[in-house]
C-alpha cells in the first residue's frame, strides 16, 4: 500500500505543478470558468496529497510499533501493543478516505443546480405535497447558505404547486442534491378528505446541473420562440402584454416555458437557462446509459420513474428505499434536515463506484 501511495503522491504532485504553471499564466482569464475549475482541481489535489502524506506517516509509525510487539522488554512490548491498538483504526479510516478521494471527481459536482418539482398522481393532494417538498428544499438550501431563485411557477387555488422550477446557487449544490431525482411518495390524510382515509400521492423531482454557455452551445437557428400573455389563478399575474415566453429546441424537442416575470427579456433568459441545463442533463444521461450497457447500474443512475422515498405522516416516518434508511423525524425532514439522507446516498454511490472499479480491475486481470 505504501509503495502504491508513493506513486500516487508523485503523480498528484506532478499534476499540481502543471496546474500551478497554468494558474500563473498571464493569458488565463482569471474571471472565467476555466480559472475557477483549475483552482478547484488544485485545491482538491492538495487535500488528497496532504492526506497521503499523513497516512504514510501513520503507516510508518504502525509498522515500527508492530516490530516491537515481540520485544523481550515487556514494558516496551506493552507500549507497542497500545500504540498498535490506537493506530490501526486510524490507519484503516484514513486509508479508506484516501481511496475514496482518489476516485475520479464528478466534473459537475460543484455546479449550481436546477430543481424541478412536478405534482404526479393524486390530484390536488399531490400539488399540496409538491409545495411541501419545495419548502423542504428551500429550507435545506437556507441551512447550507445557498441562494435560490424561482424560474417558473404553476400553482393551484389551494396553494399547491403543479410545477416549480428553481435555481439553487451554491458550491456543490448539484453534487449534494443530485440523488433527490425520482418519485417521492406521500401517505397521509388529505385536508380535502372528509372520511379521514389515508391517501397515497406522488411528486416527481428532477435535479440537473446548471449549465453555463460553455457547457452547452445552442444554435439560435435551432430555437422556436413563442410569446404570449401569461396567466395565473384568481386573475393574479395576468399581463396585458405578451411577456410569457415558450422556447422549443427543435433538434431535441425540449420545450421550456417561463411567465413569472413581467419582462419578456427576463422570461426568455430564464427559459434559456433551464433549456441549457436540460440539454446538459440529457447529454449526461445518454452517457450514463451507454456506460450502463457496458456495466452494471447503481444508485444515482438517473431513473426518474423509480420510487425513491416515502413520507408517511401517520407514523412520522421517512424511508429512502435505495439505501434502506428510515428516520422517524418527518417534521424535521420537511423542515430541510436532509443531511442523513444526503450523506447516506453519497456514501452508497461511492461504495458502488469503488465496487465498479474493483470489478473492472478484476476483469482486466482475467483478460491479461
Amino acid at each position: 500500500m505504501t509503495a502504491n501511495l508513493g506513486a500516487r503522491l508523485e503523480a498528484l504532485q506532478a499534476r499540481m505543478r502543471e496546474l500551478d504553471s497554468q494558474l500563473s499564466s498571464p493569458v488565463l482569464p482569471h474571471d472565467g470558468g476555466l480559472f475557477k475549475g483549475l483552482g478547484r482541481e488544485r485545491a482538491r489535489l492538495q487535500h488528497v496529497a496532504d492526506e497521503i502524506v499523513h497516512l504514510q506517516r501513520l503507516e510508518k509509525r504502525l509498522e515500527e510499533a508492530r516490530s516491537l510487539l515481540g520485544d523481550a522488554d515487556s514494558d516496551l512490548a506493552t507500549m507497542a501493543r497500545e500504540e498498535v491498538d490506537e493506530l490501526e483504526p486510524k490507519v484503516d479510516r484514513l486509508r479508506g478516505k484516501v481511496i475514496r478521494d482518489l476516485l475520479p471527481p464528478d466534473p459537475h459536482h460543484h455546479k449550481d443546480a436546477i430543481l424541478e418539482i412536478r405534482a404526479g398522481t393524486g390530484g390536488e393532494e399531490a400539488a399540496l405535497f409538491a409545495a411541501d417538498l419545495l419548502r423542504m428544499y428551500l429550507r435545506y438550501a437556507e441551512r447550507r447558505g445557498w441562494r435560490t431563485e424561482r424560474l417558473s411557477t404553476s400553482t393551484t387555488e389551494l396553494g399547491g404547486a403543479r410545477e416549480v422550477i428553481c435555481s439553487v446557487m451554491g458550491d456543490g449544490a448539484f453534487g449534494l442534491l443530485r440523488y433527490e431525482s425520482g418519485v417521492h411518495r406521500v401517505q397521509r390524510v388529505p385536508a380535502t378528505e372528509a372520511s379521514g382515509r389515508i391517501h397515497t400521492s406522488a411528486v416527481s423531482i428532477v435535479v440537473m446541473p446548471e449549465a453555463e454557455e460553455v457547457d452547452v452551445e445552442i444554435d439560435p437557428k435551432d430555437l422556436r420562440i413563442d410569446v404570449f400573455r401569461s396567466s395565473g389563478p384568481g386573475g393574479q399575474s395576468v399581463n396585458t402584454t405578451d411577456s410569457a415566453v415558450r422556447i422549443t429546441h427543435l433538434p431535441s424537442g425540449l420545450t421550456v416555458q417561463c411567465q413569472d416575470e413581467k419582462s419578456q427579456h427576463k422570461n426568455k433568459a430564464k427559459a434559456l437557462k433551464v433549456l441549457r441545463s436540460r440539454l446538459l442533463d440529457q447529454a449526461i444521461r445518454e452517457r450514463d446509459e451507454e456506460l450502463s450497457r457496458q456495466r452494471r447500474s447503481h444508485v444515482g443512475s438517473g431513473d426518474r420513474s423509480a420510487k425513491i422515498r416515502t413520507y408517511n405522516f401517520p407514523q412520522s416516518r421517512v424511508t429512502d428505499h435505495r439505501i434502506g434508511l428510515t428516520i422517524y423525524r418527518l417534521d424535521e425532514t420537511l423542515d430541510g434536515d436532509l443531511d442523513a439522507f444526503v450523506e447516506g446516498l453519497q456514501q452508497h454511490a461511492t461504495e458502488a463506484q469503488l465496487a465498479e472499479l474493483e470489478r473492472d480491475r478484476d476483469d482486466l486481470a482475467r483478460r491479461s
